[in-house]
């Protein structure tokens, strides 16, 4: 019984040193890989930045301290929009931003953030989970040596802030406003003028004049900037962003040499934070709009349907023309659309149904 007791921990030790971390190893964590993941947020902003530090302490604790990341906010490391590039390049093992940001590398990347008039963040889950978009979102980026994964979802957004009423598509004329991906594309063909600033930058930008209007995503994080200060009127529907994928960012060769149970802890993790993420919006976004209606008295104004109708009509020629610019670009809008078109003929049943039933 000696010998046999003596020849099984004799086993298991050889199959520790086999994997090459040794027993002393796993011990004094002398096995730990450190990445860094950079962001094109503001360090610990609400919801945004505070989603990019759960994943990093996710995939940290999951693996037991085996993968550690650490978080850099906006121009900690790297400026707000070259997170992209520091992660291809393997400057930066993660990053957390949303794809919109590249469109002039990635033009198709777009899909995968968000499109006006598009989906929501649950039929853009079914799409990227279940309907081929995770599949076209890897090809996409493998040309890069980015993984691109959901991390987050802000849900419907705002339409923004205006120091004006919008009454009519005169009012966009002449408009400077922060406003990125395609939503920004189809202001510029109304007569605005599209800006594309990092959010750290909007309360400054509004307040100086050097915006005219600002969108930035939904009363949590907006009062957390401080933009009622900065503007009176608050616009909804977000027509532009409906349903906002925020992404993990992720070097594809220091993804691959990681161990088959940390590529699954990774992945994992980017999905608890997807749904952590838009759950977190829902329950805060309610009692900030209160605060700002009622103790800031903001003006709470929707669209004019007028308004929103040449918006959807022209949010569908931009989507078109983006996607005639290549074939990649063709086959993403063909696959993306097709999963809209039967959505929403679901959703029309059933959540609009319902909702309508329930609060008329």
């Amino acid at each position: 019984m000696d010998r046999r007791d003596f020849l099984k921990r004799s086993g298991a030790a050889a199959a520790v040193a086999g994997t090459g971390l040794g027993v002393s190893g796993l011990a004094h964590g002398k096995s730990t890989i450190k990445w860094k993941m950079v962001t094109t947020w503001p360090k610990n902003f609400p919801g945004l930045g505070t989603g990019a530090n759960n994943l990093a302490k996710l995939i940290t604790e999951m693996s037991g301290g085996r993968l550690k990341v650490k978080v850099y906010g906006a121009k900690e490391l790297v400026p707000a929009f070259e997170v992209f590039d520091a992660v291809s390049r393997g400057t930066a093992e993660m990053g957390h931003a949303s794809a919109y940001y590249w469109k002039g590398k990635v033009p198709e990347a777009q899909f995968f953030s968000t499109m006006p008039f598009g989906m929501t963040a649950n039929e853009m889950n079914g799409w990227i989970y279940y309907g081929g978009g995770q599949e076209l979102w890897d090809e996409v980026y493998e040309p890069f040596g980015v993984l691109g994964r959901p991390a987050g979802n802000t849900g419907v957004q705002m339409g923004g802030w205006f120091n004006k009423e919008i009454n009519s598509l005169e009012d966009l004329k002449g408009l400077k406003m922060r406003i990125p991906g395609l939503g920004g594309e189809v202001l510029k063909r109304l007569g605005g003028t599209p800006v594309n600033l990092p959010g750290g930058e909007l309360f400054t930008a509004l307040t100086s004049g050097t915006i005219d209007a600002t969108e930035w995503v939904g009363p949590y994080n907006d009062l957390a900037f401080g933009l009622y200060k900065a503007a009176k009127y608050y616009y909804y529907p977000g027509f532009h962003e409906p349903g906002t994928i925020l992404e993990a960012l992720i070097n594809r060769k220091a993804f691959e040499k990681l161990p088959k149970d940390l590529q699954s802890i990774v992945l994992n993790a980017c999905r608890v934070v997807n749904m952590d993420m838009l759950a977190e919006y829902y329950a805060r976004n309610p009692g900030a709009l209160d605060q700002l209606v009622d103790k800031h008295k903001v003006q709470l104004r929707a669209y004019p349907d007028d308004v929103l109708r040449q918006l959807r009509k022209v949010s569908a020629e931009v989507a078109e023309e983006l996607a005639g610019q290549n074939q990649a670009a063709k086959k993403i809008y063909e696959s993306y659309q097709g999963f809209l078109d039967s959505a929403r003929k679901f959703s029309r049943i059933s959540d609009l149904a319902y909702l309508k039933a329930r609060d008329e």
